[in-house]
């Protein structure tokens, strides 16, 4: 199991990044894939057809959001949390993904890099 910090910067307002991140139309703006997600802790979640799913385990907004994301049968969760802040550039993420099982490893860095986050990014620079 691997570890993975990044921070990213998005040129977008903390709100506009809180709801690129969880309403499952603005999501599915920035995938090109219907999405379901829901801001309420406990409800589950599936992006991008099901690649990536799993539970929101907290959520404050505008802040902050914890996830367990599912990989099979491992003996330990996979925790994400994604942490928002002001920027004199918009708005700085914090990602913090623990638990990555190693043989996913590479493909879940480039997603949050490529996917994720660079999706995101592209999404509200073309504004």
């Amino acid at each position: 199991m691997k570890d993975f910090k990044k921070y990213y910067i998005i040129p977008a307002e903390v709100e506009d990044v809180y709801t690129a991140l969880t309403n499952p139309f603005t999501i599915e703006l920035w995938t090109g894939y219907p999405a379901i997600m829901d801001e309420n802790p406990g409800t589950e979640f599936s992006l991008w057809e099901g690649d990536i799913t799993g539970k929101n385990l907290e959520i404050e907004k505008n802040k902050r959001i914890v996830q367990q994301w599912y990989f099979g049968d491992q003996p330990e969760e996979s925790i994400v949390t994604i942490k928002l802040f002001t920027d004199k550039k918009g708005t700085q993420v914090e990602l913090n993904h623990k638990n990555i099982p190693d043989e996913d490893f590479e493909n879940i860095i480039e997603g949050w890099n490529e996917y994720y986050f660079g999706a995101i990014k592209a999404f509200y620079e073309v504004e």
